[in-house]
């Protein structure tokens, strides 16, 4: 049964220590803009999605691993190549913990340490 939806979802917000830097990071990316920034909040678009970063005092990154299994929220990208974006995206800011889950993904946290996830593209169909 389809029922039509009575809200459309605006952006996603972020709880972070430093939302220019994250605007910037995930503006780079996604080949998004940075359409706002400053010290406490910060906006990536590609002019109809966008991502907003707030600044929280005392904001700590989740654990990778986390032995409890939580981050927060995570983001999967699909890239077509796992290498050559995890080599752009750690020129970016991000980082690549030792643990990783196998071969077909790809584990990195941005520059703020949320955890996300590389994927082959092909793997989405």
């Amino acid at each position: 049964m389809t029922t039509q939806a009575s809200a459309a979802l605006a952006m996603v917000t972020i709880d972070c220590a430093d939302p220019s830097r994250e605007a910037a990071f995930w503006a780079a990316a996604l080949g998004w803009e940075v359409t706002y920034a400053d010290r406490d909040y910060g906006m990536a678009s590609d002019g109809s999605q966008r991502l907003g970063f707030g600044r929280v005092d005392g904001w700590q990154a989740p654990a990778w691993p986390n032995p409890d299994g939580t981050k927060q929220f995570h983001f999967d990208l699909a890239v077509d190549d796992l290498a050559s974006a995890e080599q752009e995206l750690v020129a970016l800011g991000a980082t690549k913990p030792s643990e990783q889950p196998g071969d077909t993904w790809t584990v990195l946290l941005d520059p703020d340490g949320h955890p996300f996830c590389l994927t082959k593209a092909a793997n989405w169909g």
